[in-house]
């Protein structure tokens, strides 16, 4: 069986700054439109908000309208400092159900809900509230400003995150049908006989106990399961590669043994060198989204004797 590629540290450094370039060229280019339609949509949400309750002085009166609205639920997530997500929420207020119905139906539940965030209420963007007393216009404003350039933020930088990913998997697909290999349909691989026959590739599958973005049965009856990774900084490449990629790829080899599976990552963004050799030292076979021939190459050639 043909090994999969071990990368040098200078092919690694080659392929990093070229993945790096294309990065930069891309967030130059991207167009501000996205930014600010979620801005002018969030400053409504904000006004809203903050009109509804009067200036936060009377969330209780109009809890279940806005926290059963999901616009107004979001703007009101984002009245803490930091922010408190949606599952933080439900956990913070004790198990909380963010339903109209359960809502209604369970006041104690909704107070639950409004404390959280008034615990965490940010104090800067929000003073006139614990020195109890009517907001100026300006310190009104700033607040809306602030607020909505927060959720705007937040909203590219999550569609950012599933474009780009979402835009590798399609270029993966492509590029995987363009050699001739066929779609399947998504299935659960508990067993080398379940998964894609050779030649054949499924989607957003269950492989062993861990998801991959593609299953794919190579020509020597090996399995290769693929990982999309897009990472916008170094910082965050720990956690895409190596805490997901890669023990990922660990729990792979474990289950399905080093001569049953090829891990792989497609990689595009932002990486620290040191992050790729430690993936790489895991069992992760690694390629660049900017170079997919090297791995089409590869699955080429993985044919048996």
């Amino acid at each position: 069986m043909k090994t999969p590629p071990r990368w040098s540290h200078e092919q690694l450094t080659e392929g990093l700054n070229k993945a790096k370039a294309q990065f930069r060229k891309e967030r130059l280019e991207e167009p501000i439109e996205a930014y600010t339609e979620a801005f002018e949509s969030y400053q409504g949400s904000v006004e809203d908000l903050l009109e509804a309750s009067v200036d936060l002085s009377q969330l209780e009166q109009n809890a279940l309208a806005l926290l059963s609205d999901p616009k107004s639920l979001t703007a009101f997530r984002y009245l803490a400092g930091p922010p408190i997500s949606k599952d933080d929420l439900r956990t913070l207020a004790d198990d909380a159900f963010l339903s109209r119905a359960k809502l209604k139906s369970d006041p104690a539940m909704v107070a639950r809900v409004l404390e959280v965030v008034r615990v965490g209420l940010d104090k800067r963007r929000f003073p006139w509230i614990p020195e109890d007393r009517e907001p100026t216009e300006a310190e009104r404003k700033a607040a809306v400003i602030a607020s909505a350039a927060m959720l705007a933020w937040s909203k590219v930088s999550t569609d950012r995150r599933s474009e780009g990913k979402n835009q590798q998997e399609l270029q993966v697909e492509e590029a995987l049908l363009g050699i001739g290999f066929a779609k399947v349909p998504t299935r659960k691989v508990s067993t080398q006989n379940l998964a894609p026959k050779s030649g054949e590739f499924c989607r957003e599958s269950t492989l062993g106990t861990r998801k991959a973005d593609f299953i794919i049965g190579l020509y020597d009856q090996r399995i290769m399961a693929i990982e999309c990774k897009v990472s916008n900084s170094s910082t965050n490449s720990v956690k895409r590669l190596n805490n997901d990629a890669a023990a990922k790829a660990q729990a792979w080899i474990n289950q399905f043994g080093t001569l049953g599976v090829v891990p792989v990552a497609v990689l595009s963004g932002v990486y620290k060198l040191g992050n790729l050799i430690d993936a790489q030292n895991s069992g992760l076979t690694l390629f660049w989204a900017h170079d997919l021939n090297q791995l089409l190459d590869w699955i080429k050639s993985a044919k048996s004797n």
